[in-house]
C-alpha cells in the first residue's frame, strides 16, 4: 500500500478495485499495451505526476505506467469527477500515492496539486496544465529534472501555447488533444454522450417522444446531433 496520500476512505478500495477491473474490459488498447510494458519496462526509473480526472479509466492508464516502470503519482483535474473508491484501490493494491476526494475545496485542490509535484516528476500528465503552470510560477526548482508533459484538454493546450508565445515554455509538451484519435473519441463521441448523460441525470426525464434542439457548431455539437 501506498504510504503517503490523501483521499477520502481507504474501507472504499474494494469497491474501487471491482470498477477499475470492469472499465479494463473496455480498454484492449491499454490493457495490451500493460502487457507489453510489463514485458518491456521502457519507464523504468521516471517518476510521473498525473492531475487528471481520478477515475477507472484513469486508474487503468496509471497502472498502465506503473507496469512500464514508471513511479506514478496522482492527484484530481476536476474535484467533481473523483471516484473515491477507485482512488482508495489505487492507493491500497497499487501502491499508487492519491491525491484527490470528490468536491475537495479550492485550498485542498492546490495542496494536492503541490502534493504530487513533492514527486519530483520526470514527466508531468495534465488535463488543464495546471501542473505546468504550478512549476513555472511556484516550483521552478523542479525544470532542471523535467524532461516533458501531456496535456488533454483544448483548454489546456490553449493556455500552454499562450506561454510558449510568451516564451516562458521552456520544455516540450505532447498537445495530446490535437491528435485526431482524441477529437474523434472524446471531443467528437464523448462529449455528445457525456452531455446526454447529463441531461438525464439532472432532470430525470425519459429521452423517448421528446425533440431535441442542439445549438452549437463544432464537433462536439456534431457529436450531440
Amino acid at each position: 500500500m501506498a504510504t503517503n496520500y490523501d483521499i477520502k476512505d481507504l474501507n472504499l478500495a474494494e469497491q474501487g478495485r471491482k470498477r477499475i477491473d470492469w472499465a479494463e474490459k473496455e480498454m484492449p488498447v491499454l490493457r495490451l499495451l500493460r502487457e507489453r510494458f510489463e514485458q518491456e519496462r521502457p519507464l523504468n526509473g521516471l517518476r510521473v505526476s498525473a492531475c487528471l480526472h481520478v477515475t477507472a479509466e484513469t486508474a487503468n492508464l496509471a497502472r498502465t505506467l506503473a507496469a512500464g516502470g514508471a513511479d506514478v503519482g496522482l492527484c484530481a483535474s476536476n474535484p467533481l469527477s473523483t471516484q473515491d473508491d477507485v482512488a482508495a484501490a489505487l492507493v491500497a493494491y497499487e501502491e499508487i500515492p492519491v491525491y484527490a476526494i470528490k468536491g475537495e475545496d479550492n485550498p485542498t485542490y492546490y495542496k494536492h496539486l503541490g502534493a504530487a509535484l513533492d514527486h519530483q516528476p520526470h514527466i508531468t500528465m495534465d488535463d488543464g496544465a495546471d501542473l505546468v503552470t504550478a512549476i513555472l510560477k511556484q516550483r521552478p526548482e523542479l525544470l532542471d529534472g523535467l524532461l516533458g508533459s501531456t496535456e488533454e484538454t483544448t483548454t489546456g493546450v490553449i493556455r500552454l501555447k499562450a506561454m510558449a508565445a510568451d516564451g516562458v515554455l521552456n520544455f516540450p509538451v505532447i498537445a495530446v488533444n490535437d491528435s485526431d484519435t482524441k477529437h474523434m473519441f472524446d471531443n467528437r463521441y464523448g462529449t455528445g454522450q457525456s452531455t446526454l448523460d447529463g441531461i438525464i441525470r439532472a432532470t430525470n426525464v425519459l429521452l423517448a417522444g421528446k425533440t431535441f434542439v442542439v445549438g452549437g457548431y463544432g464537433w462536439c455539437s456534431r457529436g450531440i446531433a
